[in-house]
């Protein structure tokens, strides 16, 4: 057996305190928007949102294709998630990269799909590639004053007397 296999599965065998913030490959079993999907490994469940990033929700202009391009790129599909943690929200945030070394949420900023979140960042590369993309508006770019998801309230439904 190649030894990268025999480092993987001793990975995978290891108890998920000691995963935590390590690098290990997981299942994508749902993408629920374009930066939270719920991947399995150790016989486990655990949902989570991409680092660093923060995509339209579902009911904004390009969310529901920020969580397409997401399941194009993710669903079903095994994947390395690197640094599995717990952010300053309490949600269980991590890189998700794909089988040939592209982190999705890369490929999510690129493509105009989402926004680098305010304040610190671990990837400073992810700024630039949005400033990329706000110049060639891609994506969520090409609209004239794009609110980010931290901003927008959906619109309340009418109240019936």
């Amino acid at each position: 057996m190649k030894t990268h296999h025999l480092l993987l599965y001793a990975l995978l065998a290891l108890p998920t305190q000691t995963v935590v913030g390590a690098e290990f490959v997981a299942r994508v079993l749902t993408v629920h928007e374009g930066d939270r999907l719920t991947i399995h490994y150790q016989e486990r469940n655990q949902t989570v949102a991409l680092r660093d990033v923060d995509c339209p929700e579902l009911k904004q202009p390009y969310g529901k294709q920020a969580k397409h391009a997401a399941a194009a790129y993710l669903a079903n599909r095994d994947v390395m998630v690197r640094e599995l943690k717990k952010d300053q929200r309490g949600r269980m945030t991590a890189d998700i990269l794909l089988t040939d070394g592209r982190n999705i949420a890369h490929e999510l900023v690129k493509e105009g799909l989402a926004w680098v979140q305010p304040g610190e960042v671990h990837d400073p590369a992810l700024k630039d590639m949005e400033e990329l993309a706000r110049a060639s508006k891609h994506g969520l770019w090409s609209e004239p004053d794009p609110i980010p998801p931290w901003k927008w309230k959906p619109a309340k439904p009418a109240r019936r007397n």
